[in-house]
């Protein structure tokens, strides 16, 4: 396949998060065409007219939408973000009731009115949720994929480039697993450069730690908790991130992302989705198989399946 001309991508959800993604699809001129589509017709259409007044100053891609299904056909992206939202001390898991319903609901609409587009999944928990979209839908688990830790990876890249005094582009490392409590960092691969992120030497201050590279995670894992208590939501971060991704599918990139597949024979994972470095083009996305891990990694990572198909489990 190759990049897709006059490209189009819907956006579910008007939402914090739906609308932040919207928003910076049209900055950043992910798609030609950008939708927004959600049941409540007062929200969607003050949003899309709030977004529209503004496309002068964005380039070249329109923004449309509204309530109906409609909105949605011709879609070569389909992003989901529709769903309750993360409450305060509220984790990703405990959202996992209720969020299922509405994409079980939606997920056969939304089919029906983009047979051929390749579909994103933000709605958390994003993990558990693709398991069951998937095997709703029967989508080759390419086409169907969550967003798994795109946003993780960026927080830990920030940090870690604040501490070494090094752009975050110059930071390498991934944090895989759930979007959620059990994900971790491949710190067995991580580098700055060329250089395994323990030798590097910042030019003030000692080098890092083990354990200070342990407190970084912990700092990642929890940043969300940390943003929803002050402000209600997460929604700038994983906008950009999401049209990231669009980005990546649309322009047929091959750009390799920790996004969330369904996994068969995984290094002996099957039938759970978790984020793992991937190849994203405009076929979905591709689990890159020859991704190492330590023996304590591939621990961390057998967890975090369990965790989840547990989860997956008591929602089918």
């Amino acid at each position: 396949m190759s990049v897709i001309e006059n490209s189009k991508v819907t956006i579910v959800g008007a939402g914090s998060v739906g609308s932040s993604a919207a928003y910076a699809a049209l900055i950043r001129g992910s798609a030609r065409h950008v939708a927004l589509y959600d049941i409540a017709a007062a929200k969607v259409e003050a949003e899309v007219l709030d977004l529209a007044h503004g496309t002068q100053f964005t380039g070249s891609s329109d923004i449309v939408g509204g309530s109906d299904l409609s909105v949605v056909e011709g879609s070569h992206v389909v992003v989901i973000t529709a769903g309750a939202k993360q409450d305060p001390g509220q984790t990703r898991i405990e959202l996992a009731g209720v969020n299922a319903g509405i994409m079980k609901r939606m997920m056969p609409q939304l089919l029906e009115a983009a047979p051929n587009a390749i579909y994103v999944i933000v709605t958390n928990p994003c993990d558990v949720l693709t398991v069951l979209a998937q095997e709703a839908t029967g989508l080759p688990p390419e086409r169907i994929f969550a967003s798994g830790t795109v946003l993780d990876t960026s927080r830990l890249r920030w940090q870690l480039a604040q501490r070494a005094g090094v752009s975050a582009s110059s930071v390498h490392a991934y944090i895989v697993g759930e979007h959620g409590d059990t994900e971790f960092p491949l710190w067995s691969s991580a580098s700055i450069g060329t250089v395994p992120i323990l030798d590097w030497r910042p030019d003030a201050g000692a080098p890092m730690s083990v354990d200070e590279l342990d407190m970084i995670a912990v700092d990642v894992r929890d940043a969300a908790y940390k943003v929803i208590q002050g402000k209600g939501a997460t929604n700038y971060a994983i906008g950009l991130s999401t049209a990231r991704i669009i980005e990546a599918v649309l322009h047929d990139e091959r750009a390799v992302m920790p996004v969330s597949t369904v996994l068969h024979d995984f290094h002996g994972i099957d039938g759970v989705a978790l984020s793992v470095p991937s190849i994203v083009s405009s076929a979905g996305a591709v689990p890159v198989r020859e991704t190492t891990f330590s023996p304590s990694e591939l621990g961390l990572l057998r967890r975090s399946a369990d965790t989840l198909r547990q989860v997956a489990d008591s929602l089918r």
